[in-house]
């Protein structure tokens, strides 16, 4: 369970947030190197000329429609990721699959032989086809500074069959073309209509906040814009790449005749009576009530902060009266769950004693437990203010969530309430950080201020920090310096600044990923860039008054202009809410372990005894040309195999893909740890340090992990590129 709120959390855990007022100091790497890069800049950039910037069209097909089922895929689309795709960009495509499960019904999934599929590599640029083009292998770049989840989530709405936004054939009724402003040579193709013939509006009103929508300045000349948007308010909207908008859903949930999403189950603000389909307890004991406000708070609810006349609603269980282990039940709708693994999400005020509490089960039915069987979950807890609280189920058959509040011994003036539940087949954030009046940070902290977060503690091992925003990533000293890898291998920071929109189908919240590459040096060449931070790191106070070493950073100094800052949900109740993450699952061997990528259909139909023969041919260094088709056969029982053999992970999850990437044959990572870490510097503590920098303010999340595993590299033959050397430190 992760939460905002929690005193107590604060002095078990080993991360920290900052919020700086600061520009990048001259060790952190800006990625985008001060700029902002669209899809078209990219491209640009990279001498690329393609239609409407980043349309790939085959100049031998005489097709000029993407309309009709033949242009359509299967609502689950096979896709292959090569070799050549930078390993941040593999996470950020795997997220992006996530958000289409969350908020469609498109599922992709990797490619198994069928007949036409999404091959992504890193090109020069970010780009794609428009639709299924039945040509099998249909290609989709993912290159430099292509690794947004948004510019991911573009160049994909293109596979399936979307043009852009301004180039649909209302388009002159909501837009101006500036053509006189425009790159020569770059009007005739760039700036195209296309007619009914071949796309389609699917009755959906024109869109400004669309992700496929070119920016106010795409293909200008100098600095004035080329595109200006017929009602004002809407200049600085078009062009966002955060997040697919409303109606590019509905767009492509109509497309293709989507009904409900892969992986979402339910939300429920509460703003009916019939309370989203919950259950109260039995009649005659306490009760959860429907409520606009309560006397002894809070006064509103959380999804509309008082701010609709009418509205806002909110399920509260009053503890002012009673004895003490009073309780109230609300239990959700049925359940079926597909994935086994679901995250619950809600927000809870506490009015009422120290001591009330709130416990999350789950009541699962099966043929033994017909009636269900209850399973507690999660003991909550509680702060008094409105918190958004992340509680993990791992329920994986039909059930019901239940909700029981429990009155304690304390005097009450008020009690618990209860407002805008999430519940999809999706992973927690690890963390969250709630900062109080953001919006006053940003008008009154002057420049120069830092302002530090409580720490945190990542599930898997390291410690992160994180910032126009602009965000960085740091390393940081800590506890367990001495038991961790280094320099940090492959894992993946994700900083997102959450959108507070009640439903988590609507949210546009804006993510960043950054991957520590173990491989990447200084830029005097003379240390690894992800090394132990007390080695390549300063010393830096924090707020506790506590002393740790800092590393160098990574990030972007443009993550989010003011502008968009104020056009979702990013700031409510004037606090804003970031998620944090930090991503890399270890290896554990007992002793060298050789993984293998299968290049052959033959599995599908070789005995259990074929197969070890084909795989330790493979163990004796044999070469297997890349025809992606590696259908690598995890599934096999290969018990029976005289000899060990070893597959690669197939999992389309973010962890499975980093715990496979190698690190580099260096000394640091020897089993004897050469490392020296002088005495005074053994109580610091180890942490990775996320920075978010703003034009007025910058935010620095830091996060401790620990990693069990010793990896290293060993030298073989040309042909076999496959082998990682794996043992336990």
């Amino acid at each position: 369970m992760t939460h905002s709120g929690g005193r107590n959390n604060v002095k078990q855990l080993c991360a920290v947030v900052d919020l700086d007022i600061l520009l990048p100091a001259e060790t952190d790497v800006d990625e985008g190197h001060g700029h902002d890069w669209d899809i078209f800049d990219i491209n640009k950039e990279a001498g690329l000329d393609l239609l409407e910037g980043d349309i790939v069209i085959d100049e031998t097909d005489s097709r000029n429609t993407i309309l009709g089922e033949q242009y359509r895929w299967p609502q689950t689309v096979p896709y292959y990721l090569k070799d050549s795709l930078d390993i941040n960009a593999k996470g950020v495509i795997l997220k992006a699959f996530e958000q289409y499960r969350l908020k469609t019904c498109i599922n992709f999934v990797p490619w198994k032989g069928e007949n036409n599929y999404i091959s992504v590599f890193k090109g020069t640029g970010c780009y794609s086809s428009v639709g299924n083009r039945q040509v099998g292998k249909q290609k989709l770049s993912i290159g430099r500074n292509c690794d947004r989840l948004a510019t991911v989530e573009h160049e994909f709405l293109h596979a399936l069959g979307f043009w852009h936004e301004q180039s649909r054939a209302d388009r002159d009724d909501y837009v101006n073309i500036m053509w006189d402003r425009i790159e020569e040579g770059r009007k005739e193709h760039n700036f195209l209509i296309h007619g009914e013939s071949v796309s389609s509006a699917l009755n959906v009103p024109y869109d400004y906040g669309s992700v496929m929508h070119y920016s106010k300045t795409a293909f200008n000349i100098g600095s004035e814009p080329s595109i200006i948007t017929k009602i004002p308010s809407f200049m600085d909207v078009i062009g966002q790449r955060v997040e697919f908008s409303d109606s590019d859903l509905l767009k492509l949930n109509r497309l293709y005749n989507c009904t409900t999403s892969s992986t979402f189950l339910d939300s429920c603000s509460f703003e009916k009576e019939n309370i989203c389909g919950m259950i109260q307890g039995p009649v005659g004991k306490a009760q959860w009530e429907h409520r606009h406000s309560v006397a002894g708070g809070p006064n509103t609810d959380y999804t509309n902060m008082g701010q609709c006349d009418g509205k806002g609603y909110f399920m509260h269980f009053s503890t002012v009266k009673g004895n003490h282990g009073d309780q109230a039940n609300l239990e959700s709708r049925l359940f079926y769950p597909k994935r086994g693994s679901q995250c619950l999400q809600f927000y809870l005020h506490n009015s009422g004693g120290a001591d009330d509490r709130l416990n999350v089960w789950v009541r699962e039915y099966d043929d033994a437990n017909p009636k269900g069987k209850l399973r507690l979950i999660q003991k909550i807890d509680i702060t008094d203010s409105w918190e958004l609280y992340h509680v993990t189920l791992d329920v994986k058959m039909k059930f019901r969530v239940k909700f029981e509040g429990l009155k304690g011994t304390g005097a009450s003036t008020g009690g618990l309430s209860l407002d805008d539940i999430n519940l999809s087949e999706t992973t927690c954030p690890q963390h969250i950080w709630r900062i109080r009046d953001f919006a006053g940070l940003l008008e009154t902290t002057p420049t120069g201020v830092n302002i530090y977060s409580p720490r945190f503690l990542s599930p898997s091992g390291y410690s992160f920090m994180v910032s126009s925003m602009a965000i960085y990533f740091h390393l940081t000293s800590g506890p367990k310096d001495d038991s961790l890898t280094w320099p940090c291998p492959w894992h993946q920071a994700t900083m997102a600044l959450m959108d507070q929109n009640p439903d988590i189908r609507q949210r546009m919240s804006n993510h960043r990923m950054i991957t520590t590459d173990p491989n990447k040096l200084s830029s005097d060449g003379n240390d690894f860039y992800w090394d132990n931070p007390l080695k390549v790191g300063s010393l830096v106070n924090g707020s506790d008054g506590s002393q740790f070493y800092r590393g160098p950073g990574t990030g972007t100094s443009s993550y989010l202009t003011h502008s968009r800052l104020k056009s979702r949900n990013f700031i409510k109740g004037d606090d804003a809410i970031f998620l944090l993450g930090l991503e890399g699952k270890t290896l554990h061997s007992r002793r060298w372990r050789r993984l293998l990528t299968i290049h052959s259909q033959s599995f599908l139909s070789s005995s259990p005894r074929s197969v070890c023969a084909i795989l330790q041919h493979n163990n004796d260094y044999s070469s297997w040309q890349d025809r992606e088709t590696d259908l690598r056969p995890d599934y096999l029982d290969l018990s029976l195999c005289s000899k060990p053999v070893f597959l690669t992970p197939t999992s389309s999850d973010v962890s499975a893909l980093l715990e496979t990437q190698p690190l580099p044959h260096s000394a640091v990572h020897q089993s004897e740890k050469s490392a020296v870490v002088s005495p005074s510097r053994e109580t610091n503590t180890s942490t990775v340090v996320m920075a978010v920098f703003m034009s007025l303010a910058a935010v620095m999340f830091v996060v401790a992990m620990v990693s069990a595993v010793y990896t290293r590299r060993v030298r073989r033959p040309e042909s076999d590129r496959d082998v990682i050397v794996v043992e336990n430190i």
